[in-house]
């Protein structure tokens, strides 16, 4: 069973920075990513990248958040950097099997961001 494990959530001021990690158990992910839910609101893409690094980054984030991914250890992180309130939702770890392995997706429980105006 897949599980992921999401760390580095937390409050803080507008304009700092955060960075969260995701730990993915089993291997072979070909996307890897985040995607945020704020209240009353979709659930909405960050960013994502693949087994080959390339990435899909949302344009609300662009030039402010960074993803990187380590294949040898599953695991996936987001360098968040000049945060707004906006930024402010339950972040939540995504990772997609390989489709040799079924193509499945999971979800990690998520990590609450709080950025304070």
């Amino acid at each position: 069973q897949v599980q992921l494990v999401e760390s580095g959530g937390g409050l803080v001021q507008a304009g700092g920075s955060l960075r969260l990690s995701c730990a993915a158990s089993g291997s072979l992910f070909s996307i890897m990513g985040w995607y945020r839910q704020a209240p009353g609101k979709q659930r909405e893409l960050v960013a994502t990248i693949t087994n080959s690094d390339g990435t899909n980054i949302a344009d609300s984030v662009k030039g402010r958040f960074t993803i990187s991914r380590d294949n040898a250890r599953n695991t996936v992180d987001l360098q968040m950097n000049s945060l707004k309130p906006e930024d402010t939702a339950v972040y939540l770890c995504y990772a997609k099997r390989s489709r040799f392995l079924g193509g499945n997706d999971y979800w990690g429980q998520g990590t609450q961001v709080t950025v304070s105006s």
